[in-house]
């Protein structure tokens, strides 16, 4: 190849107002350029998490080209079932295959550091071992297909605000205990073949531009053989991005080819480390569809996608509140609906990952579909109510302003008003009343503790306060669904009602699965994976976020450190409204003989085990939680820490299952940054086998003899400032 060539191939393509070269893929967002030459075709890329984003419609064309709308990131970790989420990926590579796709831009795994980012609904969990885990899943299933998967945003990229130009301070501890473990356990167990760096900086350097991070920990620490590519636009020294290990620059310009080239000639960079990032690209490029002609349908099996949608969406669904078993439905209830979302469900979030599917299902055609009685004169009353807001201006649906293919914009209208008067008539035309909230956020903007996002507005409480009251004095009970991305305020409303069901945004089956739920076609078994603080300012990171300063902010310094999530409620006693793991049945659980192998004593690794029980009167799944709590000795720690978990099958009346959970050194140690290693210290660990982070249902101990260096890592990714990290000591 030629110098021109190769920088040619390095700076991708699909800058907007360029033609992507033999553009087959409408809505893809670009790729790397075709050198016809040397028969090395063109690849396409396209978003996302939730499902492929392409275009639905083509010039000339009537036929339609549809994707599967996923349950998003959030709800997938909620299942606590790798199976699952492997099955999702495993339609979601079909797709991206069949529609001529070669890589997919997705996962997205970082962390939930503060629930206000707006672009959680693409990410997993608050921990990193469920979320490497189910990355690992996804990639596992989409690659299954021959195609690519695409792990980003690598790294610390948790939040919206500024996110081109925030600069982020963490410790180093906290990054590979943290933010990078997920992206570890992904790589490891997953080989992803492309990895997208992010935007932020990192403790002053461009993630994108950040050797120490693309090459040293990446390459060097993890053995990473895939490519490395930017996120769209990121970065601002194509040069430095090569000598980085950012191996392609997305979504590229003539003008960035020809830097390098200059670059290579005039001595500024070596063309060994052009030929590098090269040779990582094109050992993708000779396993891709395009480059084996694969000759696809753009007809995937769409119906057999939704089942798995469906399925997966009921399975992340979390039964919060169920008190007087008002849950499930009767099906002889007649059922009143209230809420605008109960028509609007909320399938996703907004931005790349939005998909543009043939359908969403709501909340009201999906009872409607399971044969329930619903008041169709309420139900009237609220289409008429958002007919006539959304032809008003201000609530007119529009197309995004990057363009149809990234959905659309929705203004959020006003909850309706019901007199009590109205209440109490709908109160004696039914038997019980389900009241769905919606809440959505996207890419570009950060969730605010405000009413109307993080909390809920006026008219939704009192709509919650009158309805309750209304059916409460008649003797019967009220459920609320809250169809989000993510959690909101729920201590100051949810002893009014009977029961909360998070179903998250469940893609384009959400009627129907939220049906499935809460009619009791499926037993709950979902648990979250993210805490519900009972207010905002209980976030550990609420203090420092989005940054400072507070008008425009340039850096965002971690100093919650390590104490992110529930290691922050449970080793500083601060209560959350609902706990991580935390997540009810229809059906009970009973844990028993919870022991470990090698009779307590640590060697290479130890099993954990405990039988699980379905002591109720229905069939169900329990997922199984393992938290370790570690000995303070020259580290310290926090109180539990998850280490492992599983689910269990579906278990009938009295059936139970032996669930067992291997653990080795790696996954007990913490990071030592004086001396680069990760060590287990010796002492006495604490293993603790719950159904969520505060229910544990027992424990078991194991001793180290001794510290135990795992692995010795680089001297990297430090940072250059002072961090007043929060400590317990």
């Amino acid at each position: 190849m030629t110098v021109e060539e190769k920088a040619k191939l390095v700076v991708g393509v699909g800058m907007p107002g360029m033609t992507i070269p033999k553009l087959s893929v409408a809505g893809a967002v670009g790729g790397t350029p075709a050198i016809e030459r040397l028969g090395i075709p063109a690849m396409f890329y396209a978003d996302g998490p939730a499902g492929l984003r392409i275009s639905p419609t083509r010039p000339g064309e009537t036929k339609t080209y549809y994707s599967t709308a996923f349950p998003i990131a959030t709800s997938l970790a909620s299942t606590w079932d790798t199976s699952v989420v492997n099955k999702v990926g495993q339609a979601q590579g079909n797709e991206v295959k069949e529609y001529g796709v070669d890589v997919l831009l997705a996962p997205a795994l970082n962390l939930h550091r503060n629930l206000l980012n707006g672009r959680n609904f693409e990410y997993f969990s608050e921990d990193p071992v469920i979320t490497g885990k189910m990355t690992a899943a996804l990639v596992n299933g989409v690659q299954s297909n021959g195609v690519g998967a695409t792990v980003k945003h690598f790294a610390a990229n948790n939040q919206e605000t500024n996110r081109f130009t925030i600069d982020t301070i963490v410790s180093e501890r906290a990054l590979r205990e943290l933010y990078l473990k997920g992206f570890e356990i992904a790589v490891k167990e997953s080989n992803p073949k492309a990895v997208m760096s992010s935007y932020n900086l990192l403790n002053g350097t461009p993630a994108s531009q950040n050797e120490e991070l693309l090459t040293t920990v990446l390459r060097g620490d993890w053995g990473y053989k895939g490519y490395v590519m930017t996120d769209w636009f990121a970065g601002t020294d194509p040069v430095a991005q090569m000598k980085a290990g950012n191996d392609q620059i997305m979504p590229g310009s003539p003008q960035s080819s020809d830097k390098i080239v200059d670059a290579v000639k005039n001595g500024k960079l070596d063309e060994a480390i052009l030929d590098r990032n090269v040779k990582n690209i094109l050992n993708f490029v000779v396993e891709s569809p395009s480059f084996k002609n694969y000759a696809h349908s753009d007809n995937p099996d769409l119906d057999a996608h939704a089942k798995v949608a469906r399925q997966a969406a009921a399975d992340g669904m979390v039964l919060l509140k169920n008190d007087y078993k008002a849950l499930p439905l009767k099906k002889e209830n007649k059922i009143a609906l209230f809420g605008t979302a109960q028509i609007e469900t909320v399938k996703g979030g907004t931005g790349s990952g939005d998909v543009n599917a043939a359908y969403t299902v709501s909340v009201v055609d999906g009872l409607k579909h399971g044969g329930y009685k619903l008041h169709d004169e309420l139900i009237s009353e609220y289409n008429d109510y958002i007919s006539e807001l959304r032809a008003m201006d201000e609530y007119k649906i529009k197309p995004s302003p990057w363009g149809e293919d990234f959905g659309k914009v929705i203004p959020v209208i006003p909850e309706k008003v019901l007199n009590t008067e109205h209440i109490e008539k709908i109160q004696n035309e039914s038997d019980i009343g389900v009241i769905v909230i919606g809440r959505n956020s996207g890419e570009g903007v950060d969730r605010q503790n405000v009413k109307g996002d993080y909390l809920l507005t006026d008219a939704e409480q009192e709509m919650i306060e009158n309805i309750s009251k209304a059916y409460h004095e008649a003797g019967k009970k009220v459920a609320v669904v809250l169809n989000i991305g993510g959690p909101v305020e729920v201590a100051s409303w949810r002893d009014k009602v009977d029961s909360i069901l998070v179903a998250w945004q469940p893609g384009q089956e959400a009627g129907d699965a939220i049906a499935d739920v809460l009619t009791g076609a499926v037993n709950p078994s979902g648990k979250l994976a993210t805490t519900f603080p009972v207010q905002y300012s209980d976030v550990p990171s609420a203090e420092n976020f989005p940054g400072t300063p507070e008008e425009n902010p340039t850096q965002v310094v971690y100093e919650e450190d390590i104490y992110v999530g529930y290691r922050y409620h449970s080793t500083f006693n601060v209560k959350p409204a609902y706990e991580f793991g935390y997540g009810l049945s229809y059906t009970s659980f009973d844990y028993s003989n919870i022991r470990v192998s090698n009779g307590g004593t640590f060697k290479d690794e130890i099993t954990v085990f405990t039988n699980v029980k379905n002591t109720g009167a229905i069939s169900g799944k329990e997922a199984v939680q393992v938290y370790v709590t570690a000995p303070d000795g020259k580290l310290e720690k926090p109180e539990i820490e998850l280490k492992a978990f599983g689910k269990t099958k579906e278990l009938n009346a009295n059936q139970s299952q032996l669930l067992k959970f291997d653990l080795n050194a790696k996954d007990l140690a913490s990071y030592d940054e004086e001396n680069d290693q990760w060590i287990v210290e010796k002492g006495t660990y604490t293993v603790k086998v719950g159904a969520s982070s505060e229910n544990i249902k027992g424990t078991a101990t194991f001793k180290v003899a001794k510290d135990i260096v795992v692995e010795e890592v680089s001297n990297s990714l430090e940072p250059q400032v002072e961090i007043n990290k929060l400590t317990k000591n």
